[in-house]
């Protein structure tokens, strides 16, 4: 899932888009009011976590052209904690606030909340993958094959969401470099290899069928395939 963080404190915006990217969202980031209706705006997400005092234009205003456009979530994030702002952030089409300082757990929980009260979006997965016998809870970031536990690290389980939420497809190193280590992918660089492999090692070799295949000169693809040689 993409979310877009619209925070002009770069110390808490970078805090919040390395938490939500190590708990596999994909995130974009905008420091000020014009930049975050833009990508607001051109951008598709499938929710977003804006704060209220913005320079260039602040979070109310941001809102009131989000809601001219698009039906997606929005998170307001504030330091103040009047409840007149709180009640007119609501009343402009916000679905959720949050008043700062927070527990970036509480804030992972209300991520969740309103994007389960989106269900009927399409834009919004389902929180439990799967295919054969592995089984992936996106919530309790827990990972089963054959109901056995993998232990994964954070990389490991968000390129195993990736494969599997794109099962059958073959997924090329640049683009998992993009979306899972948000880099550009440089040819001289093995971390794609290193992390599949060990993935493989956790995920396919204890057991007799495979799910995770190279294909050589493409990339990698999760997918059942006939055992029968």
């Amino acid at each position: 899932m993409r979310l877009l963080v619209v925070e002009d404190e770069l110390k808490l915006a970078e805090y919040l888009r390395q938490g939500l990217s190590e708990n596999g969202y994909v995130v974009d980031v905008a420091h000020n009011g014009i930049d975050g209706r833009h990508l607001a705006l051109s951008g598709d997400y499938d929710l977003i976590l804006l704060d209220v005092m913005l320079p260039g234009m602040d979070g109310f205003g941001v809102l009131e052209s989000i809601r001219k456009n698009k039906p997606v979530p929005v998170l307001i994030l504030t330091a103040r904690d009047q409840v007149e702002d709180r009640v007119r952030g609501l009343r402009d089409g916000a679905d959720d606030y949050l008043v700062k300082p927070f527990a970036f757990s509480e804030l992972l929980a209300r991520i969740l909340a309103l994007l389960r009260r989106g269900a009927g979006n399409t834009s919004v997965e389902a929180t439990v993958l799967a295919v054969a016998d592995l089984q992936l809870d996106l919530v309790k970031r827990k990972a089963l094959r054959a109901g056995e536990r993998l232990n994964l690290t954070a990389k490991e389980f968000n390129l195993l969401t990736l494969l599997l939420r794109r099962q059958g497809q073959i997924l090329s190193r640049t683009t998992l470099a993009e979306q899972v280590w948000d880099m550009n992918f440089d040819s001289d660089t093995n971390v794609v290899e290193v992390a599949v492999r060990r993935l493989r090692a956790k995920l396919d070799d204890p057991f007799p069928a495979k799910l995770l295949h190279t294909v050589r000169g493409m990339g990698y693809v999760l997918e059942t395939r006939d055992l029968i040689a």
